[in-house]
C-alpha cells in the first residue's frame, strides 16, 4: 500500500502543476477572472511567504521544511504498522501538496496562487488544499484511530 500512496502522491503533484502551468498560461496576462460572482474567482498571485503570505522571502526555509516533512512522512509510511484510511490519505495529500509547492519555490522563488473564495482572505493552490486536508485527516488518525489519541507525541512518531 505504501506504494500506492507514493504513486497518489505524484498524481497530486502533476495535477498541481498542471493547473499552476494553466494558470501562469491563461490568468497570469489578465490576472484575475470571476467563475462565481461575489463568491469564487481565479487570481494570479506570486506568494514568496506561506499561508497568508506570512515569512515573506524565506525560500529556503520553506524548502528545507517541505524536505524534511516530506522524508519523514514517506519513512513513517513504510515503518508505521497501524495505518488506516485517514492515515495513508493524509500521507499522500500532504506529500503530494507539499512537493508541488516545493516544485515552485525551488524553481522559482514564489508558489503561484490562483484560488480565491470571497469569504476566506487567503488566494491559495490546489497543493495548499491537499496539505490542508491532508492535515485534518492526519489529525482525524491520530486522534480517533491509535491505541490512546490523547498522546501529543503520536503525532510526532506516528506510532
Amino acid at each position: 500500500m505504501p506504494f500506492i500512496v507514493l504513486l497518489l502522491s505524484g498524481l497530486f503533484v502533476a495535477i498541481d502543476q498542471i493547473l499552476k502551468f494553466m494558470v501562469v498560461e491563461n490568468l497570469k496576462p489578465d490576472g484575475i477572472k470571476t467563475i462565481i460572482d461575489g463568491l469564487l474567482s481565479f487570481e494570479y498571485v506570486e506568494n514568496r511567504g506561506a499561508a497568508f503570505s506570512i515569512l515573506q522571502n524565506q525560500r529556503w526555509l520553506f524548502v528545507v521544511i517541505t524536505v524534511v516533512i516530506s522524508v519523514l512522512i514517506i519513512y513513517e509510511l513504510f515503518r508505521y504498522q497501524s495505518h488506516e484510511f485517514f492515515s495513508y490519505a493524509a500521507s499522500a495529500l500532504i506529500v503530494g501538496g507539499g512537493i508541488g509547492n516545493l516544485i515552485d519555490r525551488a524553481f522559482h522563488g514564489f508558489v503561484v496562487d490562483y484560488i480565491h473564495v470571497s469569504f476566506f482572505p487567503a488566494i491559495f493552490n490546489f497543493g495548499d488544499c491537499c496539505v490542508t486536508i491532508g492535515t485534518i485527516f492526519l489529525v482525524v488518525h491520530v486522534l480517533f484511530f491509535t491505541e490512546d489519541g490523547h498522546q501529543p507525541e503520536k503525532v510526532l512518531r506516528m506510532k
